[in-house]
C-alpha cells in the first residue's frame, strides 16, 4: 500500500510538468527565429499623419533609410485608398440619388476630392525621396502607377458638371491654382530680373574688358557676350532650385542633345571653331576694311559663326567663319598708313623733265600728303603710246581715296595747263599700195590698173563703206 502511495505521487509530481516542458521546447526555436530575423523597419511617429504640413514632413523624411522610406510609403498607401474609396462612394450615390439628394452629395464632393489630394501631395512626396534613396525601380514604379492610374480613370469616368466643379475648386486652392499661379508670376518676375541683372553686368564686363591691352573688340565682344549667357543659365537654374524643380533631368537632357547636336551640326561646330581662331589671333576686328573670301567691305561684326561685312555700295554680306579663315585674308587698314599707286602717262614728244617737275609740285602741294616717307615719282616704262610716270606718294590710311581722286585730277590739270598730252592707246596703219603689174604690198586688190600716182581705190574693188559689190558710176565706184 505504501508503495502504490508513492508511485501515485510521482505521477501527479510528473504530469504537470510533461507540458510545460514541452511548451519550453516550442518556445526556444521560435526565440531563435525571432533573435534571427531582423526587426521590422519603423519610422517616427507622426510621419502617417494626414495632416502633417508638407514642409515639415519634406524635412523630416531627410534622414530616413530607404526602408523606412519604404514602410512609410506604404502607410501612406492606404491612407490614399481609404480617401479614394471615401470619394467612389459619393460618386457611385451620385448615380442612384434623384435630383435633390444629388445635389447635397454634389456639394459635398469636392471636399472630399481636396482630402484625397492632400493625401496624394504627400504620399508623392513620400515616394519621391524614397526613389532618391535607391529603391527598387519596379517597387517605386508600382507606387506611382497606383496614384496615376486612380486620377486617369476618375477623370474618365466623371460627368462635366463634375469635372468643372473640381476645376474650380482647384483654382482657389493654396496648393493649386493659387500656388501655379505664384509660380508663374516668380518665373516671370525672376527672368526679366535676370535679363535686366545680365546685361548690366555685360555692360560692366564690356567696360573691363575694354581696359585690357591689347584685346581685340571683337574679343571684347565675344566675352562680354559669354558673360551675359552664363549669368542668365545660372540665374534660371537658381530660381528653379527655389522653386523645387529638380533640374538633374536638365542637365542630362542637354548633355544627350549636345552629344547629338555634335553630328547634326559639323559644319556649324566648323565655324565656331574659326569664330574663335579670329577672335584670339585677330587678323582684323571691327571696323576694319578687308577682303576675306573674295568680298571686300568693312567688318561690321563677328559672331561665333559668321562674320558680317559692308560693303562701299552699303551691301551687307555675311561669311561663314569657316570661309573667312580657311582663306587669304588681307585687312587694308590694319596699318595706320597707306601708300597711293598713280600711274600717269606723257607722250613721247613732250619733255619728261617738265613733267617730272610738275608731278613733284602737285603731290608737294596736297596738305594730305606725308613728307615721310619720301614720295617716289620716277619713269618706270615706255609703253606703246606713252612714257609712263609712276607716282607713289604716302597717305594716312582714312585719306587714302580722297589723296588718290584729288591728285588725278589735279595732274590731269596742271598737264593741260603746261601742254602735255596724255596719249590715249591708239595705232596708226600705213598701207603701201603698187602700181599694175606688181603684188601690192598690203590690202590692195590685182586687177584693173590704179592711179596714175599709184594710190587710191582701184576700179572695180569692193566699197567697203556700202557693202556694194557693183561697179560701176551707180555703186559708187572710185570713191576715195
Amino acid at each position: 500500500m505504501r508503495s502504490l502511495l508513492v508511485l501515485l505521487a510521482l505521477v501527479f509530481t510528473l504530469c504537470p510538468a510533461l507540458p510545460f516542458s514541452a511548451l519550453a521546447q516550442d518556445a526556444a526555436p521560435a526565440a531563435q527565429a525571432a533573435a534571427e530575423d531582423p526587426p521590422a523597419p519603423s519610422y517616427p511617429d507622426g510621419l502617417d499623419s494626414p495632416g502633417i504640413p508638407v514642409d515639415e514632413l519634406r524635412l523630416r523624411l531627410l534622414p530616413l533609410t530607404v526602408d523606412q522610406l519604404g514602410a512609410l510609403a506604404d502607410a501612406w498607401l492606404s491612407i490614399v485608398q481609404r480617401r479614394t474609396q471615401a470619394v467612389i462612394d459619393l460618386q457611385v450615390t451620385l448615380l442612384t440619388k434623384d435630383t435633390a439628394a444629388a445635389e447635397e452629395t454634389r456639394r459635398r464632393l469636392p471636399g472630399q476630392i481636396d482630402l484625397r489630394g492632400e493625401a496624394f501631395t504627400r504620399y508623392s512626396l513620400v515616394v519621391d525621396n524614397f526613389e532618391r534613396k535607391g529603391a527598387d525601380p519596379a517597387a517605386v514604379a508600382t507606387l506611382r502607377a497606383y496614384r496615376n492610374s486612380i486620377l486617369i480613370e476618375e477623370k474618365q469616368n466623371a460627368d462635366w458638371r463634375t469635372l468643372m466643379d473640381q476645376a474650380l475648386a482647384w483654382t482657389t486652392q493654396p496648393d493649386g491654382g493659387i500656388q501655379l499661379a505664384i509660380r508663374i508670376a516668380t518665373i516671370i518676375g525672376a527672368l526679366i530680373g535676370l535679363f535686366i541683372v545680365a546685361k548690366t553686368i555685360r555692360a560692366f564686363s564690356r567696360r573691363a574688358f575694354s581696359r585690357v591691352p591689347n584685346l581685340s573688340r571683337l574679343l571684347q565682344s565675344f566675352l562680354a557676350m559669354v558673360v551675359y549667357w552664363l549669368v542668365l543659365a545660372f540665374g534660371l537654374m537658381v530660381v528653379l532650385s527655389m522653386l523645387g524643380i529638380d533640374t538633374t533631368p536638365a542637365f542630362a537632357l542637354v548633355g544627350g542633345l549636345s552629344f547629338i547636336a555634335a553630328f547634326a551640326f559639323q559644319d556649324t561646330l566648323g565655324n565656331l571653331a574659326a569664330g574663335l581662331m579670329i577672335m584670339f589671333n585677330r587678323p582684323f576686328d571691327e571696323g576694319d576694311y578687308v577682303t576675306v573670301a573674295g568680298t571686300g567691305g568693312t567688318v561690321q561684326s563677328v559672331s561665333v559663326v559668321s562674320t558680317k561685312v559692308t560693303t562701299p555700295d552699303n551691301q551687307v554680306i555675311v561669311i561663314p567663319n569657316s570661309k573667312v579663315w580657311g582663306d587669304v585674308i588681307t585687312n587694308v587698314t590694319a596699318s595706320s598708313t597707306r601708300r597711293v599707286d598713280l600711274v600717269f602717262g606723257i607722250g613721247y614728244g613732250d619733255s619728261i623733265a617738265d613733267a617730272q617737275s610738275i608731278l613733284e609740285q602737285v603731290v608737294a602741294a596736297h596738305p594730305m600728303v606725308l613728307s615721310e616717307p619720301e614720295p617716289v615719282i620716277r619713269v618706270n616704262a615706255l609703253g606703246a603710246s606713252s612714257v609712263d610716270f609712276v607716282c607713289r606718294p604716302w597717305v594716312q590710311s582714312a585719306d587714302y581715296w580722297t589723296v588718290l581722286w584729288d591728285l588725278t585730277r589735279q595732274v590731269k590739270e596742271a598737264f593741260d595747263a603746261a601742254g602735255i598730252s596724255i596719249p590715249y592707246h591708239q595705232t596708226d596703219m600705213h598701207v603701201y599700195v603698187e602700181k599694175e603689174g606688181k603684188h601690192p604690198t598690203l590690202g590692195a586688190p590685182t586687177g584693173p590698173a590704179l592711179a596714175e600716182d599709184g594710190m587710191g581705190r582701184p576700179e572695180g574693188a569692193q566699197t567697203f563703206a556700202t557693202g556694194d559689190d557693183t561697179t560701176g558710176p551707180a555703186s559708187g565706184g572710185n570713191r576715195d
